[in-house]
């Protein structure tokens, strides 16, 4: 029974916690993990123990980069190769657990913020981008000159971002360059003016200019990609940006190009059909994807609240990363909807095996809060941060007495109205408490008692009371196609 709501012990020993042996030359260690910026990292901070996480396919580095730093630094080092959500994710919990000071990720990141105060330093990597061909393949896909483009690549060419800026600049007027937004060291100034920051990287823009006005030029994928869900970091992109703006992919080894206008616009089309499977939920199923990414308790107090005000039962579950195994047991839930970082909410979506539709949080908002601006209005937020009060793009729901709670709804999936919520928001702001309807159609109404009653099992009948108490007697023994006292036949 354990092995159905989480993954069995014995997995964890039988897994291949990526490859075995180094992955990278000893020659090239120091230049691919940046160990001379990371030493120069743990100095500053006098840090005695050390935490470094790894994504099971750089596990293979992960003894010898940690031996190099303890013989540079003299300080202990600790390799955390096991995540219970995402490894995009900093794990504070695992470093917190090890007594270490400090942290240093490696890999892929979103960059989220942790919800612990930890000095943290990523490595991303630096993958070869073949420059002259990126230049090549950037002026074939924009013509104009005056055209304003931005700039983007995946973590591991970020390096590379400015060194191709250099070769286009003397050619295009309005070029941009993104950078990651990596955490300000301890104790610097923030820039003045601060970069606009999205989709975990910052932007200089100038004043008075916005990012809808930029088109996109994306260095990093494969040159066949079969499907961009496989990437997180490019569906984030693809969702988040303006649309009617052109967005265009580059391979980083071959210049070869891609539009992805086409794509985004399939995954756009894929967001609004879960909005409406929302809608239609009677249940819903929060999954809580992470622990360590900041004011995560927040959000799920604001997506449980939402759930009460659209008349929606919500359930609260902890299962670690989901699989379509684990999700499956719960028959009952017509939609999850997964509460993790922007990179994490995102990968369960290209496996299609689940039994029901796991979304975003933006997905649920858009399907429970009348207020929300309608299809083509409102941005696709990628952070659940984004959704909640102090950000720019936060919703409050209408006060109760609202006609927008009663505004009619048609199911564009049945072809059947929608009923107006059971529940609204109470009058009191500093209270959770819903205001019911009548018991009768309450009752009614219970998704929980409609599953009971449509199934053709219920359990068994208690009958307390009616069942003479006798003797515990001994049963069968042997297995069920030959019992010991059958006898041979």
């Amino acid at each position: 029974m354990e092995s159905t709501f989480s993954s069995p012990a014995e997995a964890a020993l039988q897994r291949e916690a990526g490859a075995a042996g180094l992955l990278t030359p000893l020659a090239d260690l120091d230049r691919v993990y940046e160990l001379e910026r990371i030493v120069g990292f743990v100095r500053d901070l006098g840090c005695q123990r050390v935490a470094l996480q790894f994504p099971d396919q750089l596990l293979g580095d992960a003894r010898a980069v940690a031996t190099r730093l303890e013989e540079t630094t003299g300080s202990k080092m600790f390799i955390l190769g096991d995540t219970a959500y995402g490894s995009c994710c900093v794990d504070v919990l695992g470093a917190e657990q090890a007594g270490a000071q400090a942290l240093v990720h490696f890999g892929p990141a979103c960059l989220s913020p942790p919800a612990r105060p930890l000095p943290v330093a990523f490595v991303f990597g630096q993958r070869s981008v073949a420059l002259e061909l990126c230049a090549k393949a950037f002026e074939a896909q924009n013509p104009d000159p005056t055209a304003p483009v931005v700039l983007l690549s995946e973590p591991a060419c970020a390096h590379a971002l400015e060194a191709l800026a250099t070769l286009l600049r003397p050619r295009y007027l309005d070029l941009l360059v993104s950078s990651p937004a990596l955490p300000l060291p301890v104790g610097s100034l923030k820039p003045d003016p601060e970069p606009l920051e999205r989709f975990g990287r910052r932007f200089p823009l100038a004043p008075g200019r916005c990012l809808e006005e930029y088109g996109a030029f994306y260095v990093g994928g494969r040159e066949a990609l079969p499907d961009p869900d496989l990437c997180p970091d490019l569906s984030r992109l693809l969702l988040g940006w303006a649309p009617g703006r052109p967005f265009f992919s580059c391979c980083p080894d071959t210049g070869w190009t891609q539009d992805e206008g086409a794509q985004a616009g399939r995954l756009r089309a894929r967001r609004r059909y879960l909005v409406e499977r929302a809608r239609d939920a009677r249940v819903v199923g929060l999954l809580a994807g992470t622990l360590g990414v900041a004011r995560h308790r927040e959000a799920l107090a604001h997506l449980r609240n939402l759930t009460q005000a659209a008349g929606k039962r919500s359930y609260v579950l902890a299962l670690g990363r989901p699989t379509p195994a684990k999700l499956a047991n719960f028959p009952e839930v017509d939609v999850f909807v997964l509460l993790a970082c922007p990179l994490g909410a995102l990968a369960p979506q290209p496996s299609g095996g689940f039994f029901r539709p796991v979304l975003a949080p933006c997905e649920l908002e858009a399907a429970c809060n009348p207020a929300w601006p309608p299809p083509g209005l409102a941005p696709h937020l990628t952070h659940y941060a984004d959704l909640l009060p102090g950000s720019p793009f936060h919703v409050p729901l209408p006060p109760p007495d609202s006609e927008l709670w009663d505004t009619p709804d048609v199911s564009l999936i049945t072809g059947e109205l929608r009923p107006p919520p059971a529940w609204k928001p109470s009058n009191d702001p500093g209270c959770l408490a819903l205001t019911p309807r009548p018991q009768l159609e309450l009752v009614e109404s219970s998704p929980a008692a409609s599953f009971l009653s449509s199934r053709s099992w219920q359990g068994l009948q208690p009958c307390l009371g009616q069942t003479p108490v006798t003797g515990a007697v001994s049963g069968r023994r042997g297995i069920a196609i030959a019992y010991e006292d059958e006898g041979s036949s």
